[in-house]
């Protein structure tokens, strides 16, 4: 805890109203928005590329912006690091009634669910998809949505039931297609969207971890296509779709 105090009183040394950092000074809440989320996406970064040291130093800075949010709410009189702290750990304890109250054994999938539960009943939410944030990228908040509604059963009950929802909703986005209806497009294509979030669930697949590998492929494949053209002295515009698609498959050949 020594370090974690030494951080604490560099941020109070570095917000000093008589002779801190006239940067540090000027942030606000608001304004720092930006790095938290920067930071978080570093840290995964780093997991995703399985360098500890990198994600040692990704971790100390997004708890760096805890600790100046926290900062800056102490000044203002609204709560400390040691409220966030405990805060946290109240909630912890809470939720895991299994482990600090009664001793039961469950499976992951249930304690997750009480979690849900939990949330709910003791925490005062009026509602059981409240806490998802608005602020939370499209992708995410349709995962957690669905994560929340699956933990009071309401889900299909089988992946294939969902492939045939994909299916419905491709009809759909069909025929607006073909009545040029734009509205009914837009909606149907964020209800394909939608369901597709719902299946990733019920395989157990991360929809932002496969669209983030699905993207990575792309940049591979294309990079090679605009590799090899270059290669032949040519620009990727004076190359036919039909060209580039032959070169697309060479490198799904040479890229497994």
């Amino acid at each position: 805890m020594e370090q974690m105090q030494r951080l604490v009183g560099i941020m109070k040394r570095l917000r000093d109203k008589k002779d801190g950092c006239p940067w540090d000074l000027e942030q606000t809440p608001d304004s720092l928005k930006k790095y938290i989320l920067e930071e978080a996406y570093e840290v995964i970064e780093a997991i995703e590329d399985n360098d500890p040291m990198e994600l040692k130093k990704e971790l100390g800075d997004l708890l760096l912006q805890i600790i100046f949010q926290s900062q800056i709410a102490d000044e203002s009189g609204h709560f400390n690091i040691e409220e966030v702290a405990k805060s946290i750990s109240d909630k912890l304890e809470l939720r895991h009634p299994h482990i600090f109250g009664e001793k039961k054994t469950l499976t992951p999938e249930q304690v997750k669910n009480n979690w849900e539960i939990i949330k709910k009943e003791k925490e005062g939410k009026k509602r059981i998809l409240d806490g998802v944030p608005k602020s939370y990228n499209a992708l995410l908040r349709s995962l957690r949505l669905q994560q929340k509604a699956g933990a009071v059963g309401f889900e299909w009950r089988k992946a294939v039931d969902i492939l045939e929802k994909v299916k419905e909703e491709i009809t759909e986005l069909e025929e607006g297609i073909k009545n040029n209806d734009v509205t009914n497009i837009e909606e149907e294509l964020g209800d394909i969207l939608f369901v597709i979030v719902n299946l990733s669930k019920k395989l157990n697949v991360n929809p932002e971890d496969a669209l983030q590998k699905a993207n990575n492929k792309f940049i591979g494949r294309f990079n090679y296509i605009e590799e090899k053209v270059e290669s032949l002295g040519a620009k990727m515009q004076d190359k036919s779709l039909e060209e580039l698609d032959a070169i697309w498959n060479e490198s799904k050949r040479l890229m497994k």
